[in-house]
């Protein structure tokens, strides 16, 4: 899928994309990169409470990588998983 079809598509489509696409791979680079970029994504939301929460908790980012294409997190990461999915254009 060439990049401006993925500009195209809503956040939770790309999110569900490029997760299942590095579950499947064995990606653990990829999913790793997406919860460390959480906790800034959340940042950018305005969620700074929230931001300070899952820095101590490791258990809350393996929970919102699941859910990361939701809402105003999952806006703020659409460009990690485009860039992600414009390399992988058989995901």
């Amino acid at each position: 899928m060439e990049t401006d079809e993925l500009e195209a598509l809503p956040a939770q489509e790309l999110h569900d994309r490029a997760v299942r696409y590095a579950v499947h791979h064995g990606d653990l680079a990829f999913l790793w990169e997406l919860l460390k970029m959480i906790p800034a994504a959340e940042a950018s939301t305005g969620n700074e409470e929230e931001t300070a929460n899952e820095l101590s908790r490791v258990s809350a980012l393996l929970s919102d990588a699941v859910a990361a294409g939701e809402g105003e997190l999952g806006e703020a990461l659409r460009p990690f998983y485009i860039e992600y999915l414009a390399r992988h254009p058989e995901a």
